[in-house]
């Protein structure tokens, strides 16, 4: 078998083999086939397409490339849930303690952010001590001792797609669905859930623009997952502006608590509600969405969940008492207010200049190795629809840094778009997506 040859064949529009498409990712990752005849077969497949057989086939061959986690000693049906990621999305903080005070185990694993704020484990890591470098030891016996644990994504998951997408960023080949349906599922599937629900993001703020190309790989994620044997459910989500009013790492994680208090705000308890319902569909926790639905709430009424993200954040070193008082959480030095020089209803506010405000303010990362300023971020005092005076407060910018402050003022002025008459809310949850 010769790469050149598989290059030959995808250029001319035909299906590679199990086999044909194992070779070319082994191949890769140990050098024998070099950087231009990977580029070449990717460009290939950026205009021929994949099949989806084939896009199964690469999938399931980036996942087995490295570590692929046992969690078959974990007692229960084991759900994971994944977000194609947005501005202000908190998600994981309110729902895997909601559905763990149920029952259903909730094994994690989560990366770093590299963008306007941190991933999941750089918000927890808004607890002092909170610790994520766990053993996978400590990870599953925590998860079946309460049900839940989040950790750092190992190293050694999924290499071949760490690699691939290095590549792929620099050759002009990373927007093709079936290239980046099989990067998504391949560290979904390495991850060793029994079930994956999904939460793909459409709008200003999320990486699919539009609800149709939303839609789309929703679907070849749903067709992966359930070819390769395991229960995958998504729901298309609105992002066209951020999820809640909190942006930046603590204070995301402050809106966390108070959703579980029951304070939160109607958009992000809707998705929480929403997702949680499959979760618990999909692990035989609850006969319909509507049942679902309640058992959740309740978590919320008796502060079940609450009480569990206590548990959780304790167990993994944290100090829990930031839960119960959120006055304990990393704080900025300084508060100002944004205020409106515009006056009508709030028509449309750009996700994309609010992430960079955060960005600007310290709270995500430029590289890998830039340091996330924890306290920083923005509230939003006034989100789509709502009408505005001149003089008003759009926004609260959290900052240790008032040049920092004063660039990310002039960049959130410009995430908002008035109108003169009242724009009707979009539909928030899309649709949901089974097979």
């Amino acid at each position: 078998m010769y790469m050149v040859e598989l290059i030959e064949k995808k250029r001319d529009g035909e299906e590679l083999s199990q086999k044909e498409i194992a070779f070319m990712i082994s191949g890769y990752l140990s050098g024998e086939i070099t950087d231009y005849q990977m580029a070449a077969i990717l460009m290939a497949i950026y205009f021929r397409g994949m099949t989806p057989r084939e896009t199964v086939d690469l999938t399931m061959a980036m996942a087995h490339s490295g570590d692929m986690l046992d969690l078959s000693t974990i007692e229960g049906i084991k759900v994971d849930k994944h977000s194609t990621g947005g501005v202000g999305d908190k998600t994981s903080l309110v729902l895997a303690p909601m559905v763990a005070a149920l029952g259903v185990p909730v094994a994690k694993m989560s990366g770093r952010g590299l963008g306007h704020t941190g991933g999941t484990i750089d918000k927890l890591e808004s607890f002092s001590g909170f610790n994520t470098s766990i053993s996978t030891e400590q990870f599953i016996r925590n998860v079946n001792q309460i049900k839940l644990a989040i950790m750092g994504q190992t190293a050694n998951l999924a290499p071949a797609d760490k690699a691939l997408y290095a590549l792929r960023d620099v050759t002009a080949t990373v927007d093709n669905m079936p290239l980046i349906a099989s990067s998504i599922m391949s560290k979904k599937l390495a991850a060793g859930a029994d079930a994956i629900v999904l939460d793909v993001k459409t709008g200003s703020g999320a990486f699919m623009k539009s609800e149709e190309n939303a839609i789309a790989l929703a679907k070849a994620m749903v067709s992966i997952g359930n070819l390769a044997g395991k229960k995958t459910i998504a729901i298309i989500s609105d992002m066209d502006q951020p999820l809640g009013y909190y942006v930046g790492n603590a204070l995301e994680v402050k809106e966390a608590i108070d959703t579980l208090n029951g304070e939160g705000p109607e958009d992000l308890m809707e998705l929480c509600l929403t997702l949680g319902s499959y979760m618990l569909l999909c692990a035989n926790k609850a006969d319909t969405v509507e049942d679902a639905r309640k058992m959740l709430q309740n978590t919320i009424t008796n502060k079940t969940a609450l009480d569990k993200l206590a548990e959780f954040v304790a167990a993994q070193g944290g100090d829990n008492r930031a839960v119960y008082d959120t006055g304990l959480l990393p704080k900025a030095k300084i508060e100002e207010e944004l205020i409106s020089v515009e006056e009508g209803y709030v028509a449309k506010i750009i996700c994309d200049k609010v992430g960079v405000a955060s960005l600007i303010l310290g709270g995500g990362r430029q590289t890998k190795e830039s340091e996330i300023d924890l306290a920083v971020g923005i509230k939003l005092h006034k989100k789509v629809g709502d009408y505005v005076k001149i003089g008003e407060s759009l926004a609260t910018i959290y900052g240790n840094d008032p040049i920092k402050v004063k660039d990310a003022k002039i960049c959130m002025l410009d995430a908002y778009c008035y109108a003169n008459e009242a724009i009707p809310k979009s539909k928030f949850i899309k649709c949901i997506i089974s097979e």
